[in-house]
């Protein structure tokens, strides 16, 4: 065990305080006083160990949280409740981030949680709408009864109906309604018309003209007479504020949905560990107080509580929660482990490696809910096209007014005041915002289910326009789990001198190939010597210093830069080749020494996923550094007839680059450090989850098993995303579309008939709820 580790069961052995300070590099709880503690720009942070100490005063800026607010900063609505700690934003406008719940400034929606988690309370709106619209109903119900058959009961003689309606409609706009004038008064000094600038508007206007007209009827002519009195509309204004909060209550609770893929990730992880102490006896203690390098016990029927590797113990393990893959996975000493998995029968000793913010899950987590809030391109358009439309409709509105009040028959100014708040009403923008937001956040969550990763909306977008995809072959087509095959010297140096020289220098590789040489080495008892230089060419090999000797290991290419002649060995190097099986050369000194092969298989799904995508009419190409006639041999296999080996990174980014600028949408998919080039220039990266993180940093799609076959799932959902994405904005321009010209009145002339506020309202409503109901649909989306 690391000396830390006393440290930590110190730390262990009290309890953190509730709501104490918090570790910024692992995100555990710190007891104070920590004895590790530093200061950044004049905030303290504490942290559980001196290794997160040491990671924070190398790059302070990475972990230091300063949250700042948005510089569209709207004032959070004082009916919420206060959740401090937790960041929030818009769900149509993603780049609004404030410390706490509140309204978005741009399009007034309420803010939601970046990250929901597991303990999370109704959300506070959603409590303040139902409030608001239960407490007011019965008096929209009774108001609205009153104006359509009180002149029948003869209750109430002549303006004294209207004050009843009054005193019955002013809570309900008032009270009830004050969120919506606040966020239209709101819209209005952001400038940025949204939904609540045209209902604050539409409500406002129906409320105050009935005001006036209950308070100075005299002043209105006798055309405005209705019954012997003047005729008002509060029933419209309470009926519309109480449909809108119905619907925004209905839509409130939809969206809550979206969530729940996240919180139903969040809820796989374990909530303790079976932690091994130093004496050899076991404690349960909860996950967040695990460390690296923790021994811990997994019991069969146990959930594996963080990243790991096997210590000791065989057993297999079901990965099905993170992968998708149904069969579980046999797992012995020295294979790695991924937290919240399944144990299913055997007892396994493992050592931690990743925890806190740094597992898999979690890391799936966050991409997902990064996703969630990312814009498609779509959505983009749709944006700039609901800036215009408020102010278009606004305008729309008054010239119904007009049109009515000059041109229509009388009383033509109270036709066209009802006609313009109900043009007002239904032309409200909410559906035409959430059609795709809902969309991606619904797919993205999917997509986690079944192993698949998007880093951000337009990758879903783009993916299924994809038609030629660019595969590199080892850890992508093949297992990247190299074996070792043999190894052929030269006559100036003996086998197990090629395989020492070689795996010394290989020490400091992260290359899978160089993984089996070394590995290999040690089976065989040879003694490695540390290099005294190293150096790597990504892509093509490296290089390096050992006792004084200039040693180069790697492809044809490395060699020819060398100047390293590689006749001596090439007749024995193609028929390996021929194989599938990849060659790398060592030289010492400028001479070539031998070579060594090593044995990478093929995975099983590569050549189905191969075979489905052309049968897709997409293009596969095969980019590898590794050899050209390796490269073929396992492109022949696997059915690819376009192959480039012996490549650099710089050659795979330029050949992506070649194929777009013919015209070609082009994927990337890769594993290493060399491919990150191309997987960025790419229109859609794709790396490997077996890869390396550099390469899941440069992708914007990461496939947590690591087979071409989450390729095909991935483009299926994608498929399904945007044509759901499109129906949405489709419905929202056609109802808008239809809504508009019939609210504002034009087939009067033809019907006799004119569209009410109230039906507006309902009309309003629906669309939202349409457009949420419809992305949920994504849920249930089969992808084979």
């Amino acid at each position: 065990m690391p000396p830390s580790h006393h440290i930590h069961d110190h730390l262990h052995s009290k309890k953190p305080l509730d709501g104490g300070p918090r570790d910024p590099v692992c995100g555990m709880a710190v007891t104070p006083p920590s004895p590790f503690d530093e200061t950044y720009e004049g905030k303290a942070y504490q942290f559980c160990s001196f290794k997160c100490q040491e990671k924070f005063r190398i790059d302070p800026e990475r972990y230091a949280q300063h949250k700042t607010r948005s510089p569209h900063a709207s004032h959070p609505d004082p009916s919420l409740t206060t959740q401090s700690g937790r960041e929030f934003t818009c769900p149509m406008h993603p780049e609004i981030r404030e410390p706490g719940p509140g309204i978005c400034p741009k399009c007034g929606m309420a803010l939601e949680p970046v990250m929901p988690t597991l303990d999370e309370e109704d959300n506070p709106e959603l409590k303040d709408f139902a409030r608001r619209f239960w407490w007011t109903l019965p008096l929209t119900v009774i108001v609205t009864v009153l104006a359509m058959t009180g002149h029948s009961w003869h209750l109430f003689q002549g303006s004294i109906q209207n004050w009843v309606e009054l005193v019955l409609a002013t809570p309900v706009t008032l009270w009830a309604g004050w969120p919506f004038f606040v966020r239209g008064v709101a819209s209005v000094q952001h400038r940025t018309p949204n939904m609540w600038t045209l209902i604050g508007l539409g409500t406002a206007a129906a409320y105050l003209y009935s005001v006036v007209a209950t308070l100075l009827p005299q002043s209105f002519p006798t055309t405005f007479l209705q019954g012997g009195r003047i005729g008002v509309y509060f029933e419209a204004a309470a009926v519309i504020i109480s449909l809108t909060l119905l619907g925004q209550i209905l839509e409130l609770k939809a969206r809550s949905q979206t969530s729940a893929a996240i919180k139903s990730l969040l809820s796989l992880s374990p909530k303790t560990a079976r932690r091994i102490k130093i004496d050899g006896q076991e404690e349960d203690i909860p996950l967040t107080h695990l460390h690296q390098g923790d021994h811990l016990r997994v019991r069969p029927g146990e959930k594996v509580p963080v990243d790991g590797t096997v210590l000791e113990g065989e057993s297999a393990v079901d990965e099905s929660m993170l992968t998708g893959e149904p069969v579980p996975v046999m797992k012995r000493t020295g294979d790695s482990l991924i937290g919240a998995t399944l144990n299913t029968h055997g007892s396994l000793v493992m050592v931690a490696q990743k925890v806190g913010t740094e597992t898999t899950l979690s890391q799936i987590v966050q991409m997902v809910a990064r996703a969630q809030r990312s814009k498609a391109p779509m959505q983009r358009m749709a944006d700039v096209i609901a800036g215009y439309f408020v102010t278009g409709v606004i305008a729309i509105a008054l010239l119904t007014l007009l049109g009515w009040g000059l041109l229509g028959p009388e009383p033509s100014w109270v036709f066209g005041l009802i006609n313009a708040v109900a043009v007002l009403i239904i032309a409200c923008p909410c559906a035409l915002g959430l059609a795709t937001p809902m969309s991606i956040m619904v797919s993205t969550a999917k997509a986690a289910s079944v192993g698949v990763l998007f880093r951000d909306a337009s990758a879903i977008e783009n993916l299924c326009k994809i038609n030629t995809l660019v595969v590199d072959k080892t850890g992508t087509l093949t297992e990247g789990r190299p074996v070792f095959h043999s190894v052929e010297a030269t006559p100036d140096f003996g086998p197990n001198d090629v395989l020492q020289l070689a795996a010394s220098l290989d020490q400091g590789s992260e290359h899978p190939l160089a993984h089996a040489i070394v590995a290999h080495a040690h089976a065989e008892k040879l003694v490695l010597t540390k290099p005294e230089s190293f150096e790597s060419s990504s892509g093509i090999g490296v290089s390096g210093l050992i006792n004084g000797k200039k040693i180069q290991l790697g492809n044809t290419v490395l060699m020819e830069a060398a100047g390293v002649s590689t006749k001596p060995l090439q007749f024995r190097s193609e028929q390996l080749r021929l194989e599938g099986i990849s060659i790398i050369y060592l030289a010492v000194d400028g001479k070539l020494a031998g070579l060594l092969a090593v044995a990478d298989p093929i995975k099983s799904t590569s050549k189905e996923a191969v075979i489905k995508l052309k049968a897709d009419d997409v293009k596969v190409i095969m980019a590898t550094g590794d050899g050209l006639t390796t490269a073929r041999a396992v492109a022949k296999e696997m059915g690819i007839e376009e192959v480039h080996g012996e490549v650099k990174p710089q050659d795979k980014e330029r050949l992506v680059e070649d194929l777009q600028q013919y015209g070609r949408k082009v994927a990337m998919a890769g594993d290493g450090i060399n491919d990150a080039p191309a997987l960025a220039r790419a229109d859609v990266g794709i790396a490997m989850g077996t890869g390396t993180d550099v390469a899941m940093n440069s992708a914007q799609l990461t496939l947590v098993k690591g087979d071409l076959m989450g390729i095909l799932r991935a483009r299926a959902l994608s498929v399904a995303t945007v044509k759901n994405m499109r129906q949405n904005l489709g419905f929202a321009f056609l109802y808008n579309a239809l809504g508009v010209p019939l609210a504002a009145g034009l087939l009067y002339p033809l019907t006799g008939h004119l569209l009410s506020p109230m039906i507006a309202a309902i009309a309003m409503s629906v669309s939202s709820a349409s457009v949420v109901f419809n992305a949920l649909r994504l849920r249930n989306v089969r992808i084979e």
